[in-house]
């Protein structure tokens, strides 16, 4: 665990749940996240393994927009034992190719040993419970492909419902890329959506 610095980053909890601590990422977490997150079965919907200096990229604009707006992506450690299990949380969409960059994005990855836990389930509750009532989102969506079936399915199961005018191609063309790994598509709930069902 971290603890509450990490390379002169506070890192202390920003949301809570019954059994995680989502928390800001430290400068002193790059390691941590290159063992436990990208990896091949993590990140098979996600380009692949990425190599370093892109996930250090990736820390580094979690850590500027909550110093700018107050939100960002977080890391999740398991209450029970400690352990980073996951990473996840809110921005606004950051794909150069969606229509829609002004809206509020959720987002998450869960280490392999700690899938069909429920944990993703649980942090996204509570990340958009925050977007939509501490940052006042009018709604957020949510982004992946057709064939990552687990991750459509989670946010159905959170109240999402699938915008295919909100759609749109991938920024990268793979040699050998089935055509569906070349195209997001885009789920969103409002905020009186969410709060219908909750």
């Amino acid at each position: 665990m971290a603890g509450p610095f990490a390379g002169g980053i506070v890192t202390a909890p920003v949301l809570t749940t019954a059994r995680l601590v989502l928390r800001q990422i430290g400068e002193d977490d790059l390691d941590s996240h290159m063992t436990l997150l990208n990896t091949p079965a993590v990140m098979e919907h996600l380009g692949g393994v990425q190599p370093r200096s892109v996930i250090a990229a990736k820390h580094a604009a979690s850590r500027a927009s909550f110093a700018a707006a107050g939100y960002g992506f977080m890391l999740a450690e398991e209450r029970a034992t400690g352990e980073i299990v996951a990473h996840c949380g809110l921005r606004k969409v950051a794909h150069p190719l969606a229509p829609n960059p002004d809206d509020f994005e959720i987002g998450w990855l869960v280490r392999q040993d700690r899938w069909r836990m429920g944990y993703a389930y649980e942090a996204m509750r509570a990340v958009i419970d925050w977007g939509f009532c501490v940052h006042h989102a009018p709604h957020i969506i949510a982004i992946t492909v057709a064939e990552n079936t687990g991750s459509w399915r989670l946010m159905e199961k959170l109240g999402m419902v699938r915008r295919p005018e909100l759609d749109f191609p991938d920024s990268l063309e793979r040699p050998g890329q089935r055509p569906d790994l070349n195209h997001n598509i885009v789920y969103a709930v409002t905020h009186k959506q969410w709060t219908d069902r909750t």
